[in-house]
């Protein structure tokens, strides 16, 4: 390798060179990789992300610039950007992604072979690596890389959820959906609005008594980064939510926790499961769905839960991807309905969330009605 070169650093040896864009610096993180083809400034502020370093396999990234309306959290989350290719075009006026990742400080690496380091993820599994583009000598960063953590046994909740927010439908809210913030993507807030809920969004420690408070119709677990088996306080929360009588929906790491707190295990995936591509099988209806997809754990079936049932399952590797708890409102969804990027296949899981919360609030107007004074 030529010295002062730009390159990716995988912690079993594989070096890459590429060309160093954006800013410039080192950084550390679990290298992994997506398929999706388009939307890569909602890829590049999911914090899913959080802690990762992102490789496209799409051959050109960038084509179409970034803009503030498309992002789906307050920042990039993403460590590092690799890619192939790499624009910096401005169309309609729109910022740059190049110059937009320069301003927030994230390097990128272009000009790698982005087919060779995808294949080397899916074979060898997602693994701890580097991006470098100051210069920093291989020895040092692998140094640095060993010394990293391992994506396994991390909680990063904290570092991703923001403080409790508000967000209002247009016209009259028909429910109040109360969403725990584990690092939620903000289209999925801004949906449920869409739906006709008045959505408030809780930080990822929120407490049953916190949420009872919220006076919620329905409670959604949200997307959000790490490991659910190092996350004991948050099931404990989530088992606690179970018993507050009204619907409850999970998605992704929330699907994960719910699962955890029904008794069921978890576990990492080799190379995860990311992109705008994967189909799924609805198991009650014989559906297809395509659909969008950000995670590196998934859940174990269930052997000995026979009020847990398996609803969908992936089509790739037969992985659980969405449960419900039988004779109770409570499901959950693996794959991320709202998309962003992404098909819209089950976006309309989003709104027969919003019907059921409906439906619990008109129940328990009619309680209190009928109750005796």
């Amino acid at each position: 390798m030529i010295d002062g070169a730009d390159y990716v650093l995988l912690e079993d040896g594989l070096l890459l060179e590429g060309e160093g864009l954006a800013a410039e610096g080192r950084a550390l993180g679990e290298a992994v990789f997506t398929t999706g083809m388009t939307g890569y400034q909602e890829t590049l502020t999911d914090p899913s992300f959080a802690e990762q370093i992102l490789t496209f396999s799409a051959p050109m990234i960038g084509n179409y610039g970034v803009e503030a309306a498309e992002a789906e959290s307050d920042r990039v989350q993403v460590r590092a950007m690799i890619c192939r290719e790499a624009r910096d075009a401005t169309p309609q006026g729109r910022t740059g992604l190049l110059t937009w990742l320069t301003a927030l400080g994230v390097p990128v690496l272009a000009g790698v072979d982005t087919r060779l380091l995808v294949r080397h993820l899916r074979d060898r599994g997602a693994m701890r690596g580097a991006v470098v583009t100051d210069g920093s000598d291989p020895d040092e960063v692998r140094a640095a890389i060993a010394a990293a953590p391992a994506m396994g046994g991390q909680d990063l909740a904290a570092g991703v959820s923001r403080a409790r927010r508000e967000v209002r439908p247009a016209a009259a809210a028909r429910a109040r959906v109360t969403v725990i913030d584990y690092g939620a993507k903000d289209s999925i807030a801004r949906l449920l609005a869409e739906a006709g809920a008045h959505v408030t969004v809780l930080p990822h420690d929120a407490t049953p008594a916190d949420v009872a408070a919220s006076r919620p119709d329905g409670v959604l677990l949200a997307n959000g980064p790490g490991d659910p088996a190092a996350m004991d306080d948050h099931v404990r929360h989530v088992a606690g939510m179970t018993e507050l009588g009204v619907p409850l929906f999970g998605i992704c790491l929330g699907h994960q926790l719910l699962a955890r707190a029904l008794g069921l295990d978890t576990f990492k995936l080799r190379f995860g499961h990311r992109g705008a591509n994967h189909p799924v099988l609805e198991r009650e209806t014989g559906r297809v769905l395509v659909t969008s997809q950000n995670h590196g754990f998934a859940v174990a079936p269930p052997t000995d839960r026979p009020a847990v049932v398996v609803t969908h399952e992936s089509l790739y590797d037969g992985t659980v991807e969405g449960l419900r708890l039988q004779g109770r409102p409570i499901w959950s969804m693996q794959f991320h309905p709202e998309a962003s990027p992404g098909p819209h296949d089950a976006r309309d899981a989003l709104v027969r969330f919003v019907d059921r919360a409906e439906a619990a609030a008109v129940a328990g107007r009619q309680e209190v009605g009928h109750a005796t004074p």
